[in-house]
């Protein structure tokens, strides 16, 4: 499938990339085992799946634009997500119904071809709120037989398709098989500003039906982007991410939350939502992903938060943000654990004397207090069942977040160039963040806890703008 727009978009993606991507691959702020754009913006992972013997890794890029702009899929793909191919983006804005963004969704991989769902994005000109009016968020389909070019696009459901008192924002499309029928989840936001979750069976495919509607008996935030319904060791979970909660003591921190209800009953009829709960009480971390990877099922999250009062100093350099690294979740009763996958223990080159450290792997068992000193940049400090993390000195604007467990008992610090990914617990709760040492800081103090640090090495990346076998 071609047409003139797209063919101009990707010559435009291929000269701007030539054009910036050495100068943002030589920037010393780019880290070693996190996937992130070659020029431009990322954030929400989109269509995650394992497609035969490849795992795709799709986002939402911009290369337009570091502070965002108009969306493509941009497309990573990997047998082991440690050797990763770049890849021409997927899917670029060519169509009436996605002319100003292909914005997030997912991908179901059946009858040897890639299905991805996703929203296509207008914005009207006129004098609109852009909430009730003035906003396309069309639900639309690409197909792709070989994972790397799109074959035909398909309109699905359009405003006029969506329960009439909702607004403008329905959007974000994850869809899965189950039973012999197909289900499809998006967020959205009604007219009366309550976020609600819209359940859609299908019998194709193609043609959808609205079953269910899921939300809380009090308002939980406005809107629910990014909605992920999956099944856990028997239990179901709703994974969203909640826009307009307001802080609640060290909860809900961010300008904007994600995490998981458990749901309780038959999401396609009668079922209710029990307690929500992060899954991520960092600075940065939104948006995440799941799916099937034969018997585990994977996370990765954007290592960002939008409308955040914080920045991002590569901004000026010519790119912006980065992916989690993949994670596996597990379920403790209601609750949802996640940790690295086991794959990136490859990347450990050998132990790291404390005082070299600079890109690690570091695993603890804790006293009841302690701390760890990060490159002359990061404290993470617990006491009992509260740990802080505060950025004293790189963090462009971050301060301090906190996770309260009943206690802290081990942890486990992934550490790249500019980010932290910090495990308490076995993945009992997690604090993600971005921060900016001196390229040349090292260093790492442990007190109160018995640690091992290992040096990491990186992921490789080759471009393969054309998908070639390789």
């Amino acid at each position: 499938m071609a047409n003139m727009l797209k063919r101009d978009l990707e010559a435009l993606v291929r000269r701007i990339e030539a054009a910036d991507g050495a100068r943002v691959a030589s920037d010393p702020w780019r880290q070693h085992f996190h996937l992130e754009p070659p020029a431009g913006w990322l954030n929400d992972p989109n269509g995650l799946c394992r497609w035969g013997e490849w795992y795709h890794i799709f986002y939402q890029y911009s290369p337009f634009d570091t502070r965002g702009g108009i969306k493509l899929w941009g497309h990573y793909r990997s047998r082991d997500l440690l050797h990763f191919e770049r890849l021409q983006p997927m899917l670029y804005p060519d169509q009436p119904w996605d002319l100003h963004g292909v914005y997030s969704g997912s991908a179901l991989v059946e009858d040897d071809a890639m299905y991805l769902y996703y929203t296509g994005n207008v914005k009207h000109e006129g004098d609109f709120d852009y909430i009730t009016a003035g906003r396309g968020h069309n639900t639309a389909l690409a197909v792709s037989r070989d994972g790397v070019t799109v074959e035909r696009k398909t309109l699905l459901l359009e405003n006029r398709d969506y329960p009439s008192d909702l607004t403008c924002h329905v959007r974000d499309p994850k869809v899965w098989a189950q039973d012999g029928r197909y289900y499809l989840v998006l967020g959205a936001r009604t007219r009366e500003d309550r976020g609600v979750l819209l359940v859609y069976e299908s019998a194709d495919k193609y043609r959808w039906k609205l079953q269910n509607r899921i939300t809380t008996p009090e308002k939980f935030g406005y809107m629910w982007e990014c909605p992920d319904l999956y099944c856990l060791d028997g239990r179901w979970f709703l994974q969203c991410s909640p826009q307009g909660v307001a802080r609640q003591g060290d909860k809900y921190q961010n300008v904007y939350t994600c995490g998981y209800f458990p749901l309780h009953g038959d999401f396609r009829g009668a079922c209710r939502l029990g307690e929500f709960t992060e899954l991520d009480s960092g600075f940065d971390f939104y948006a995440p992903q799941t799916f099937l990877d034969g018997q585990r099922r994977l996370l990765i999250g954007w290592l960002g938060m939008p409308d955040a009062p914080y920045e991002n100093p590569t901004a000026a350099r010519g790119w912006q943000h980065c992916l989690s690294v993949p994670c596996v979740l597990e379920r403790a009763g209601e609750k949802v654990y996640r940790l690295p996958v086991p794959e990136l223990k490859t990347l450990r080159r050998g132990a790291v004397a404390p005082q070299d450290a600079q890109v690690f792997d570091l695993e603890a068992e804790t006293e009841l207090r302690g701390r760890l000193a990060i490159r002359d940049s990061a404290v993470v400090a617990w006491e009992q069942g509260r740990l802080t993390l505060t950025l004293t000195q790189g963090g462009y604007g971050r301060d301090t977040r906190v996770l309260e467990v009943e206690q802290v008992h081990s942890l486990r610090v992934l550490a790249d160039t500019t980010s932290l990914e910090i495990f308490v617990n076995g993945g009992e709760g997690v604090l993600s963040t971005r921060y900016y040492p001196n390229p040349e800081q090292r260093g790492v103090t442990v007190e109160g806890a018995a640690a091992s640090l290992w040096e990491m090495g990186a992921i490789t990346m080759t471009e393969n703008w054309e998908g070639t076998a390789k």
